[in-house]
């Protein structure tokens, strides 16, 4: 059998307004547009995280699947727009408790009020993502705790609520999920799995190998303001 290795990018926000500090969490609007047309020109696939895992065996070459962590209110009102124009799918990780959860401190101190400080997308704003047909909603826990400072039930309870929240709230089968600032440790994926994703997305820099990489720690290519490394990630991770 034959496998092709897909790519999963990793974005967050998508705005012009420069962040004081963790500045890779943003792309220009521009950027952002510069990379998907680019995309499409060249003959890129794309797929959402779900169906990139159910398709695993049957993967076109050029795969991409675009993904969003955290949830913040321009994926709507400026990403999706160019997700549209291009027909390019998404798959958004959503943080439960995304209001007043200044989370960038859980990783570490001094990036507090970072995260504050960019607006969130309301669950009105999530079920228009839905409606577009080109998002999916994952699972990115209810507080974006740092897995490695917490105890197991805690992790299970952060894991487990947060899926049932989103298909509670917008009537989906949440199936895929990111780990917090891509911090786990060992049996985490085992309490991924054991609640019911088909598979979960890590920040391990690398193209996806489908013939030997767990789904439940699959490797993502962070994508920054950037264009002809963006091309050379797409090329050589």
């Amino acid at each position: 059998m034959a496998y092709h290795n897909p790519l999963i990018l990793m974005y967050h926000s998508i705005a012009n307004e420069p962040l004081p500090k963790l500045k890779g969490l943003r792309v220009p609007i521009k950027t952002f547009e510069k990379q998907v047309a680019y995309l499409a020109k060249h003959g890129y696939h794309s797929l959402t995280l779900a169906e990139m895992i159910e398709r695993k065996n049957d993967i076109p070459p050029k795969t991409v699947v675009i993904t969003f962590d955290d949830g913040y209110k321009d994926n709507l009102t400026n990403a999706l727009p160019i997700l549209q124009k291009y027909n390019f799918k998404a798959t958004l990780f959503l943080v439960i408790e995304r209001e007043n959860n200044d989370w960038a401190k859980y990783r570490k101190q001094s990036n507090q009020g970072v995260i504050h400080a960019i607006e969130k997308l309301s669950n009105d704003d999530v079920t228009k993502l839905l409606q577009s047909g080109l998002i999916e909603i994952g699972a990115h826990t209810l507080h974006h705790y740092n897995f490695q400072e917490l105890s197991v039930e805690a992790k299970k309870e952060e894991i487990e609520r947060s899926k049932e929240s989103i298909e509670k709230n917008f009537g989906v089968t949440c199936k895929t999920f990111s780990y917090p600032f891509g911090l786990f440790t060992k049996d985490d994926d085992t309490l991924v799995q054991d609640a019911g994703f088909i598979g979960a997305v890590t920040t391990e820099r690398r193209s996806v190998h489908l013939n030997k990489d767990s789904l439940y720690l699959l490797p993502r290519i962070a994508i920054k303001n950037e264009f002809l490394k963006f091309i050379y990630k797409l090329y050589r991770l």
